[in-house]
């Protein structure tokens, strides 16, 4: 099963419009079952170690504040010990919830929903962001992307991962007419709702515009097929993928690209402080145990059990997580 075929069997739709204007939409993972559903005992070990490789190549050796944009159930933890601090941000809380249950509550790391169009950091607060298995739910690219360079630090990383439209099996089936879309156009085909594939030169265009300039590319999932899968142990077909992953430098045609990216951005080291409200942006935000409150707009955004909860405030401006909300695809408002 594809990645777009699992959310299309288990998640909802769910799209509206904020004063007349629509508003981009949300892959809302809460109450889902993603962790076992998709990932473990799925036939998707060959992926994850594959993945692995590439991070471990890209990633900084050492840092001193992380962002783990979209982390889900902290799939990636692994990585987090090159850092001092991590912040682990979905806008699923039940994931979130998970990841805490596996990592613990400490003070290094935290936990953060939050909509990332409207990320609860003050500018230049991270040294590194990580984006893997995301990308491909984006509606509003260079949104996010502006997004990600605000609260990058000068000189930060940026490691990305996107589900690329220019991988040989689309090439061969659009060549052999068993496709519509063409892998060669460069616009983002939405082949289920909400899962998009890219064409590289196009991610890499919306990047530039955001600031960033593409370092590295590491292609990955070069043997993504069910008969080489059922045939060879996945760390066997993993290793050799690693061994194919730096031809990305030279051309991409996988059905997964990695890059890594710097900024071109004035300033210099680590804002002080974290939170910023994302209703009105105003910084710094006055924290206590039991909510995160913004003296700007008078806002209050909950803290629940460890879990900053930005999707909705306190006052009952947005979502408060009911049952009957779970497992839809949001509009970003």
């Amino acid at each position: 099963m594809a990645r777009g075929d699992w959310q299309e069997q288990n998640l909802k739709f769910s799209l509206s419009e904020s004063n007349m204007r629509p508003e981009p939409r949300i892959c809302d993972y809460e109450g889902t079952d993603y962790r076992t559903d998709f990932w473990e005992g799925r036939g998707r070990e060959y992926e994850d170690l594959a993945e692995r490789i590439a991070l471990r190549r890209l990633l900084p050796a050492s840092g001193r504040r992380l962002l783990d944009l979209g982390a889900g159930f902290g799939r990636l933890a692994e990585f987090y010990d090159r850092y001092d601090e991590v912040v682990l941000l979905d806008y699923s809380r039940s994931l979130l919830r998970q990841a805490q249950d596996r990592l613990g509550r400490n003070g290094r790391i935290r936990y953060v929903a939050a909509n990332f169009y409207r990320l609860p950091f003050v500018d230049s607060v991270f040294d590194t962001v990580m984006m893997v298995r995301v990308m491909h739910h984006v509606e509003q690219v260079p949104a996010l992307l502006g997004e990600v360079a605000r609260v990058l630090a000068q000189g930060g990383a940026y490691v990305l991962e996107f589900a690329s439209k220019r991988h040989l099996k689309a090439i061969l089936r659009y060549l052999l007419r068993r496709q519509r879309w063409s892998p060669f156009d460069p616009t983002p085909y939405e082949f289920v709702a909400m899962n998009f594939d890219f064409h590289p030169a196009w991610m890499e265009e919306r990047l530039r515009e955001a600031g960033f300039h593409v370092k590295h590319r590491r292609t990955v999932s070069h043997f993504r097929l069910p008969l080489l899968k059922r045939l060879f142990p996945a760390p066997w077909l993993a290793r050799l993928d690693g061994l194919c992953q730096p031809t990305g430098a030279w051309w991409q045609l996988t059905p997964s690209v990695f890059v890594c990216c710097g900024l071109d951005k004035p300033g210099g080291g680590l804002a002080d402080g974290l939170f910023r409200c994302p209703a009105c942006g105003h910084a710094p935000l006055h924290e206590s145990v039991e909510a995160v409150h913004c003296a700007a707009c008078g806002r209050r955004w909950p803290v629940e059990d460890g879990l900053y909860n930005f999707v909705a405030s306190a006052a009952g401006d947005d979502r408060q997580g009911s049952a009957g909300d779970q497992g839809r695809f949001r509009s970003g408002s």
